[in-house]
């Protein structure tokens, strides 16, 4: 039953969080967890598939969307930091915690917060079929996965060229919003969410995708990304004057 697989989701999180904290102790680096933090919720979209007993077609379904994304977004993040410095948010945390306190600040706190916000996709294991419900999940979790993975793919080969240093990207999908990636991150959620509506427990769950939201547009997301590019970039103020801060909107 249900109860059973949210026990086992969340041990497999722990167990996954704390393999992730010895390689992070391995390589010297503690933003390991940011590579992991897609393959968490692959981890425990699997785990929930093997447990559940809803209907096939919705459990697959909702496993299959999880893993598409979290594997693409750990796969870009873990490309996107290669050979790069360690992030400085994490530098500078080690230079005055130790190792225990960080796994307990960072590592089980986004243990935690990974296990909550994929409640819907566990709910949804025990669906009670494709409804018009599901199907708008779907849509709305395609709309979510084509502007993240086209925004950071806009943005890699915008880092790319040697002649945008300084500069600041406001074509393609950034036109429309500072963070399409963040918006498309929150889509999906939305999508995986409306998966999970097709019994009452599962439309429950809407905490998580609020959660999730709130943390991509006014929480560790958006607000501290734009504070790092005002100092560094004079030309981002201008460019957040006339630009969508977060839902995509023609220009000003």
């Amino acid at each position: 039953m249900i109860g059973a697989t949210l026990a086992w989701t969340a041990a497999a999180t722990l167990a996954a969080v704390t393999v992730t904290f010895g390689i992070a102790l391995a390589r010297r680096r503690y933003d390991t967890i940011d590579t992991f933090w897609g393959l968490g919720f692959a981890v425990v979209a699997i785990v929930a598939f093997g447990l559940s007993e809803g209907d096939f077609a919705l459990r697959l379904t909702v496993t299959a969307l999880t893993v598409v994304w979290g594997v693409r977004l750990s796969a870009h993040l873990h490309l996107r930091n290669r050979g790069l410095p360690e992030d400085p948010r994490y530098a500078r945390m080690a230079e005055h915690a130790g190792p225990g306190r960080i796994f307990v600040r960072v590592y089980l706190l986004q243990a935690v917060v990974l296990w909550f916000v994929s409640l819907p996709v566990q709910f949804a294991q025990y669906g009670h079929g494709f409804t018009v419900t599901a199907w708008l999940g779907v849509a709305v979790w395609l709309i979510g996965f084509a502007f993240e993975a086209v925004g950071d793919e806009q943005l890699r080969r915008f880092k790319a060229d040697p002649a945008n240093r300084g500069e600041v990207l406001d074509t393609g999908l950034w036109r429309y919003t500072r963070h399409p990636n963040y918006f498309g991150d929150a889509c999906l959620w939305w999508g995986l969410y409306l998966l999970a509506c097709t019994w009452w427990p599962g439309a429950a769950t809407i905490l998580s995708p609020v959660v999730m939201t709130y943390t991509l547009a006014r929480g560790t997301g958006k607000p501290l990304l734009e504070k790092g590019m005002r100092e560094r970039r004079p030309a981002y103020a201008s460019y957040v004057e006339r630009t969508s801060g977060f839902f995509p909107l023609p220009p000003r």
